[in-house]
């Protein structure tokens, strides 16, 4: 949904008042301005700015221009919990010119030379979440003072303590179209996960993106802070972000993986042919 008439349409068919456009530097922290709908058509073609420095890192310094940022409507996202509001995923450009420091622009472009070779790389995402509280020192630990156990991966009781707020998140999953098919409590205390359906890279990586800040929110709503810290404490199991991956025949639509094994590259650098690294075959 690209055409600028139809997210035009949309826009207003939703009934979106105003949107986030969105983009995050090379630590994954997500940056965005907020621009009234009226003005989609001006955001379209590049009215939000940022200054660069500012924003983290993302290869800039204080001389430097500011950059702009380019939505891409295919990402475009009606908030759940804030339906006049709708979130898009963009690319920055510095002086007319794709900027090298852009994580999206990055991963788009090792995406097009897996095309031009033939395949399509498909990604789906386990991520791993720590609710939080503040203690009477300040510090965060983890809320639920009854979950306890020693071994609490899938834990009932501490599942269902939580069921308000994962439910609250499922419901939101499913109705912005990402079919989740499983929730659970992990290996830590008060650490929990949501599954969604996998989809081409670029779009798991926007919809990654838009899911940590959507936990976050939910999680702020409830009176909580969620973390996706590798590892926010010594002694529980640190969070996981488990990623699966397959090629695709670009043609056919069909996973290579399970069809044909073992998959050869041709490795550029070395201009010889490698296998697909050993760590990541399927087992």
């Amino acid at each position: 949904m690209n055409d600028l008439h139809q997210v035009s349409e949309f826009v207003k068919d939703k009934g979106i008042e105003f949107l986030l456009c969105s983009f995050v530097e090379m630590s994954g922290v997500p940056k965005a301005k907020l621009v009234p709908a009226v003005h989609l058509k001006d955001m379209a073609e590049g009215s939000a700015g940022f200054a660069g420095f500012a924003t983290g890192n993302i290869g800039q310094g204080p001389h430097d221009p500011d950059m702009l940022a380019f939505p891409d409507f295919q990402s475009l996202t009606v908030l759940p919990w804030r339906k006049n509001v709708a979130w898009v995923a963009s690319n920055i450009q510095v002086e007319g010119k794709e900027w090298d420091f852009c994580p999206r622009t990055i991963l788009m472009r090792q995406l097009v030379k897996a095309r031009q070779e033939g395949y399509v790389f498909k990604t789906g995402v386990e991520a791993e979440f720590f609710l939080l509280k503040k203690n009477a020192l300040g510090a965060y630990e983890p809320y639920d003072s009854l979950d306890t156990l020693e071994k609490p991966c899938y834990d009932l009781r501490a599942l269902h303590r939580n069921l308000d707020l994962l439910t609250t998140l499922v419901k939101y999953l499913q109705e912005v179209g990402w079919d989740p098919f499983a929730n659970d409590h992990e290996d830590a205390n008060c650490q929990f996960e949501i599954n969604w359906l996998y989809a081409e890279a670029l779009t798991t990586a926007d919809r990654h993106t838009f899911f940590r800040w959507m936990v976050k929110t939910v999680a702020e709503q409830y009176g909580l802070l969620a973390t996706f810290m590798p590892k926010p404490f010594a002694h529980l199991t640190g969070n996981g972000a488990h990623f699966h991956m397959s090629l695709w025949d670009a043609k056919k639509d069909t996973n290579l993986f399970c069809l044909n094994w073992p998959i050869i590259f041709w490795e550029e650098s070395r201009n010889m042919p490698r296998p697909w690294p050993p760590s990541l075959l399927p087992r």
